[in-house]
């Protein structure tokens, strides 16, 4: 099975300034979404980060001032690469797609993370700028170029509404996730692909 690779969109860049380890910028980083998994956003504090990281709180001040702009790079660091599948039908792209975002829901430490960043992006207009560009872009990317090439292979219809069709994908799993409760699991993944399948079928197609 071929697989292609997207790269998330960059997020934030630094200035140009001092030199820096890049060995300790990644242990930061990696502190930072290690902390919101384990915390929740709110309760993460810059010197937890720096503790957790094995730095001084002043390596952690030197290259950001303040935790907000930390965790909007550290964000970009959450989903980096999603494989694109292409098992040549839209049913096993979509599944395979599916089963990555399940292996997320699955973890124990993601309600926090994904609770956390979206409280955070109700009160920070960044946060939610770097969650829409970084994260949920990434995602976003792979789940349209499944849905292009089912068009062009006529399983779905000509003109299909891409970005609703990508909530219809998504938004189930999310919001069973973190509102209604529930299980988030194989069957729940293959109903969803099912409905999508029929609801945006070619028209005119079996």
């Amino acid at each position: 099975m071929k697989r292609e690779r997207i790269e998330s969109p960059a997020v934030e860049t630094r200035a140009p300034g001092r030199p820096r380890s890049e060995e300790a910028h990644d242990a930061i980083l990696g502190a930072a979404v290690a902390l919101i998994r384990e915390v929740g956003y709110d309760a993460v504090t810059m010197e937890g980060i720096a503790a957790k990281a094995g730095v001084g709180k002043a390596t952690v001040y030197r290259r950001w001032k303040e935790k907000e702009t930390l965790v909007i790079e550290a964000i970009g660091r959450i989903v980096a690469a999603i494989p694109i599948p292409d098992t040549g039908g839209a049913e096993g792209d979509l599944m395979a797609l599916m089963r990555a975002a399940l292996g997320m829901y699955a973890d124990p430490a993601s309600g926090l993370l994904l609770s956390g960043l979206v409280a955070a992006m109700a009160r920070s207009e960044r946060i939610a700028h770097a969650v829409r560009t970084g994260f949920d872009a990434t995602w976003r990317a792979a789940v349209r170029q499944v849905l292009e090439r089912a068009v062009a292979r006529g399983e779905l219809r000509a003109g299909l509404d891409i970005r609703l069709a990508t909530d219809v994908i998504g938004g189930p799993l999310f919001y069973r996730y973190l509102m209604s409760g529930g299980p988030v699991d194989e069957p729940l993944a293959r109903e969803i692909v099912s409905i999508l399948l029929r609801a945006f079928a070619r028209e005119g197609g079996g």
